[in-house]
């Protein structure tokens, strides 16, 4: 497989301006538009519907179902589509995914997993994690797999809550618009908020379609190198 390669990523430590310097013009969003048109990204408000719905779902403790691909082959899949992954977000606040065709291009995809930023990087940095997300099959529907709104999530085959599916909101595109020179790499941004500095970590991702109803995402290493671990599974059952 050929090494991906890897562009710079930003100095872990950011320092931002000084308050009494004058404010640069905000940093217009460039992105690229997905190869393929898609619908409208669903509101901000019915976002905020949704999370409402789900936080108040009872906690089951179902067994997970995590799918095994026969593809897989010393720690490697081999013939699957790269795509660019992000894992974002405040260090004691949810981490966000983003999924794109390139570091370049708009989200395809952008969801709110059920596990803070730190601990999830913390266990990437103790070994292989694996993240399985399913939903159940609605058949008066016919959604693509990732158009899926909620799912059901699990770490390392432990329940851990629930992740839903949103549309990138203005601050997801600055994100990756700040990203968009970055192939591979980890590190901080400077931020307003006051939860402070915002981590990220990006890496290409090979995704495998085993079919309508599931999906598989596996974090690539340069030149075969050993690092962090991650696999993203998405199944409809």
């Amino acid at each position: 497989m050929p090494s991906p390669k890897t562009v710079a990523s930003k100095p872990r430590n950011v320092v931002a301006p000084d308050s009494s310097s004058p404010r640069l013009p905000p940093t217009p969003v460039l992105l690229q538009q997905p190869s393929h048109k898609k619908g409208q990204w669903k509101s901000t408000k019915l976002f905020r519907r949704v999370k409402s719905v789900f936080r108040s779902f009872p906690v089951i403790n179902p067994p997970c179902k995590m799918p095994v691909s026969n593809r897989l082959h010393e720690g490697h899949i081999h013939g699957g589509k790269q795509m660019t992954g992000t894992l974002f977000g405040f260090r004691k606040a949810r981490v966000n995914l983003s999924i794109q065709e390139n570091p370049r291009g708009v989200p395809l995809l952008v969801l709110e997993l059920s596990i803070q930023t730190g601990k999830l990087l913390q266990d990437m940095g103790s070994g292989l994690v694996r993240i399985a997300l399913e939903c159940e099959k609605n058949h008066s529907e016919k959604l693509k797999l990732i158009d899926e709104p909620i799912w059901t999530m699990y770490c390392n085959g432990r329940k851990v809550g629930y992740a839903v599916k949103r549309g990138p909101t203005e601050d997801d595109l600055k994100v990756m618009q700040n990203l968009h020179a970055v192939s591979m790499g980890a590190g901080v941004l400077p931020s307003e908020s006051s939860e402070g500095e915002l981590t990220y970590m990006r890496a290409f991702f090979e995704r495998t379609v085993g079919s309508k109803d599931s999906e598989t995402y596996y974090m690539m290493n340069p030149n075969g190198t050993s690092g962090p671990e991650l696999s993203i599974f998405f199944v409809r059952i």
